[in-house]
């Protein structure tokens, strides 16, 4: 079955001290639903397009294991804490295996 991973980009932190909020609160929801982080806060070399502040790449079993960990109300608490914080675009990918 292939991996599912989110992938978040395209950030705007304006607070970061939401941010770390939320990072924490985040962390465990993730990890509870098997989420392992590939990426996260690291240097980002833009190549193309909007330069990035920030990027995370985060891994799950399946597209189905990703979409429900985002979904769970563990995540939507965690999110619930970046509110106004950060601007981000997330989206969700199915891997090739």
């Amino acid at each position: 079955m292939p991996k599912g991973y989110w992938i978040a980009a395209h950030m705007d932190i304006t607070d970061t001290d939401k941010l770390m909020a939320y990072a924490e609160a985040a962390r465990p929801a993730i990890e509870a639903h098997g989420g392992k982080f590939l990426a996260r806060g690291g240097r980002v070399e833009t190549m193309e397009g909007y330069t990035q502040q920030r990027v995370v790449v985060t891994e799950f079993e399946s597209l189905e294991a990703a979409v429900a960990c985002y979904n769970s109300d563990a995540y939507q608490a965690a999110k619930a804490k970046i509110d106004g914080g950060v601007t981000r675009d997330i989206c969700i990918v199915e891997g090739l295996e």
